[in-house]
């Protein structure tokens, strides 16, 4: 990958950069936080003129390893008001790099109200607009794209709440089946529609720039991982049936299950969310229903699937385990119908599932809808859509929506709402939603897989576990892996340091690998503190201090001489 796109939408000027030196190896996650280190002023407006909007795929995006062609997109948060990353699945990694561009800065305001689209081939890059496509949902949005572009074509789109610049926006991306993944967390979505960029295209290139250093020696490495993917039983096969779903009863038995807001850890209806009955249901339907799919080229884990409603007519894809958590669990619903039908309709929107199922958790809560009731919640979608002033209070996500309707316990940290994992149950993750730049985010290090290692209750081991976990996950967003992939990878680093020689030619001591976490960690809490949010605000809301959490009957009591020690 040799070349930066830089796109002002006051001009409309479309220029193609060398990157700099420094940025020889960086990637993903590494890329996005590091320019916007370098060329966005931390006190700006999120949605304002001086902020940008940074897409780069992974460092190994595209090449033949299984789960490398992650993407990132990076901003300064209008959830957070600090530095953030989001990350999906998806073709748009792939063909960036087979187009040969390392990362696209999408800067300034554009003056007028048109809908822009952002056209990439191999023989040209152009700006666009296409106003028939304003304010479309996200699956209109990319049926017409695809009709006007052809199907080989990655897209990035945003649906109706980014345009309105909703701070719980999220961005869609196309997969190798034309279904939608999502950068969904921290209010991107917003960002690219305060630039006003609708869409952008990705031609799949006839000739493809990525180039080996030692195509051979990578190529074999790249089959050794995909077999040790392939021989576990989780990334070999239960992933393949049950998807990111498989953990519902899992994190339902440690009582960090999102129930009803927060108020309990543990739902007597779980298995009847849980990746085994999505399963048997999903075979049981058949029809369009699917299993097993992969959500970007070459990856052998395939956790995506297709739920069907009772004809076998497709509802959505991909029914997820933290969209499952917090639009199901979390707002009482005990049918996995349901959870599919506001799942698809925040997906046309272009907002987070995570964000609106806090959302929708405090709104019930405030008396405007009924915990289990499908029609109420769907309802309160349906204001977003109008744009009404209930549905913009809303669109902006739980902390706005909190305030506004006046709730006393609102589940968030520096400003994003709780993921599909309770803080006072699995207390590494109340850790990180506190201690992290990317404020409540499990992407961000989520210490579920470490249960084993240490005792989720317990208040020791939290700090130093939350800050390995974090360099972990920082690392693998850099390079574009899925976090899914991590087992080959973390059993023996070298594998890290192996992969980036034989593509790159660039020799790294295996120890030195993690220093891509350190580095981009650091920089992003520079960049908060400066911003604004300061060590002080390292902290849950107080319902988490104070309110005992059934089964368990857990608060987080994390000494804060152990947090410190999840700093980087």
């Amino acid at each position: 990958m040799n070349k930066i796109i830089r796109v002002n939408m006051k001009t409309k000027e479309v220029k193609i950069e060398e990157p700099k030196k420094d940025y020889e190896l960086l990637g993903g996650r590494a890329l996005t936080s590091r320019i916007i280190y370098d060329e966005v002023e931390p006190e700006c407006d999120p949605l304002g003129e001086k902020n940008k909007l940074i897409i780069a795929p992974g460092l190994l995006s595209g090449t033949a390893v299984s789960s490398s062609s992650r993407i990132s997109v990076g901003c300064k948060s209008p959830l957070t008001n600090g530095i953030k990353e989001a990350n999906s699945g998806g073709l748009i990694g792939t063909y960036l790099s087979k187009n040969g561009i390392k990362a696209i800065v999408v800067e300034s305001l554009p003056e007028d109200e048109n809908s822009y689209i952002l056209e990439i081939d191999e023989e040209k890059i152009s700006l666009t607009f296409d106003n028939q496509l304003k304010f479309s949902g996200t699956y209109e949005t990319v049926e017409k794209l695809f009709k006007k572009y052809g199907e080989d074509t990655a897209i990035l789109c945003i649906g109706p709440a980014g345009e309105r610049k909703m701070r719980a926006a999220s961005i869609a991306a196309t997969d190798p089946n034309g279904e939608l993944k999502f950068a969904a967390r921290g209010g991107v979505g917003a960002v690219m529609g305060s630039k006003g960029l609708k869409a952008i295209i990705v031609k799949n290139p006839k000739n493809s720039k990525i180039n080996y250093y030692d195509r051979e020696a990578f190529l074999e490495l790249a089959k050794t991982i995909n077999k040790e993917l392939l021989a576990d039983p989780k990334t070999g096969d239960s992933y393949k049936k049950y998807g990111t779903a498989q953990i519902v009863n899992a994190v339902n038995a440690i009582g960090a299950l999102p129930t009803k807001n927060f108020k309990c850890g543990a739902f007597e209806f779980a298995k009847n969310l849980s990746g085994e009955t999505m399963y048997d249901t999903i075979v049981k339907r058949g029809g369009e229903g699917k299993t097993g799919i992969s959500c970007m080229p070459g990856c052998v884990i395939r956790c995506s699937n297709v739920y069907p409603d009772e004809c076998g007519k497709k509802i959505v894809s991909t029914l997820q385990y933290e969209t499952i958590a917090l639009v199901g669990s979390n707002l009482g619903f005990s049918n996995l119908d349901s959870v599919a039908k506001l799942n698809k309709e925040i997906n046309d929107l272009g907002l987070d599932t995570i964000e609106m199922g806090c959302v929708l958790g405090v709104a019930i809560d405030a008396g405007f809808a009924e915990y289990g009731n499908e029609e109420s919640c769907l309802k309160l979608l349906e204001e977003i859509r109008k744009n009404t002033v209930l549905g913009r209070v809303l669109g902006n996500g739980v902390e706005i929506t909190g305030k506004v309707l006046g709730a006393n316990r609102i589940p968030a940290a520096k400003g994003q709402g709780f993921p599909g994992y309770d803080p006072r149950a699995l207390k590494g993750n109340g850790v990180l939603y506190a201690i992290s730049p990317m404020g409540a985010d499990h992407t961000a290090g989520n210490a579920f897989g470490s249960r084993n290692e240490v005792n989720p209750l317990s208040k020791e081991k939290q700090g130093e576990l939350s800050r390995n976990l974090q360099i972990k996950m920082t690392t693998l967003d850099s390079l574009g892996f899925c976090i899914f992939a991590r087992g080959p990878l973390f059993k023996d680093p070298s594998t890290m340091k192996n992969l980036i020689y034989y593509y790159l030619g660039i020799e790294i001591e295996t120890e030195k690998i993690w220093d891509m976490g350190i580095n981009t960690l650091k920089i992003e809490r520079e960049f908060n503190i400066k911003a604004g949010i300061s060590p002080c605000m390292d902290k849950l809301p107080e319902f988490c201090y104070k309110e005992e959490l059934p089964p368990t009957n857990a608060v987080f009591d994390v000494p804060e001489e152990e947090m410190k020690k999840a700093i980087i």
